[in-house]
């Protein structure tokens, strides 16, 4: 079972850039793809999904129109769907869905920037915890599969420039890389680093400063897993070569 996790950065913008054609190509046929960020509404992703077949799709939007979203479309339709934590607070912004397989739960998530000045930081420490608990009551039923765009560099080796942004940039904050930190000491594992110990890729790059041509990026894109599908995971990777979006599609493969 191949996944791909991809933040796109505007569904609409990247299906102008050749989304849909990269499935066969690029993206290796995946069984599964979960994308963030797609801002637009759940009748806007289908309409620019209309040429897409042979997939499920399930998005799951914000209120504010042009913000956040998430969606999972998947050739086997899920035994179940839920969007959201199921907390009002955190469930306005689109950025959560979960489906149900047989053996595993898939959980996609967008999680909160902490913005400039991390005038939003307090709010995703909020958030941190309530996901690390959605992650851990699904994953007393079965394991679990999460992706997507965490927006946190968790190690050294996951930024370019870890001294220049430590405790000052959005993503690169220690309340940040200890609320990922938490998430993992559940029982769950990063499963690029996990297969990747010493491996330096970044999924994300910003739009300055040619910062994708000279490699100065991010890792802020995930797969992680419960720590019992380690012996089922056959890939972890990261598609830096895939363009389309200020970030790449990152891949698990399940046996």
């Amino acid at each position: 079972m191949r996944l791909i996790s991809w933040n796109v950065n505007g569904l609409r913008a990247a299906v102008k850039k050749g989304f849909i054609e990269k499935f066969d190509t690029e993206l290796g046929s995946p069984d599964v793809v979960c994308l963030q960020e797609t801002k637009a509404q759940d009748d806007q992703i289908l309409e620019a999904l209309e040429e897409l077949s042979g997939y499920h799709i399930t998005s799951n939007s914000a209120v504010k129109k042009g913000y956040s979203g998430v969606t999972i479309l998947s050739k086997r339709k899920p035994l179940s769907l839920t969007k959201g934590l199921g907390i009002e607070q955190h469930d306005t912004e689109g950025r959560v869905i979960t489906a149900e397989f047989d053996t595993f739960f898939l959980v996609t998530v967008y999680t909160p920037n902490s913005q400039n000045a991390l005038k939003r930081l307090p709010y995703r420490m909020e958030w941190d915890a309530a996901f690390k608990e959605h992650l851990s009551k699904l994953d007393q039923l079965k394991p679990v599969v999460c992706c997507g765009d965490l927006n946190v560099a968790h190690k050294e080796i996951d930024i370019a420039r870890p001294k220049g942004n430590y405790n000052k940039s959005p993503g690169y904050t220690q309340d940040e890389i200890d609320g990922l930190t938490s998430i993992i000491q559940t029982g769950f594992i990063d499963t690029f680093r996990t297969f990747h110990p010493d491996t330096v890729k970044y999924s994300w790059w910003s739009f300055r400063a040619n910062a994708r041509e000279n490699n100065v990026g991010w890792r802020l894109d995930y797969f992680l897993a419960s720590e019992r599908l380690t012996k089922n995971i056959s890939e972890a990777e990261i598609l830096t070569e895939v363009e389309g979006s200020d970030h790449c599609p990152v891949v698990l493969e399940l046996n």
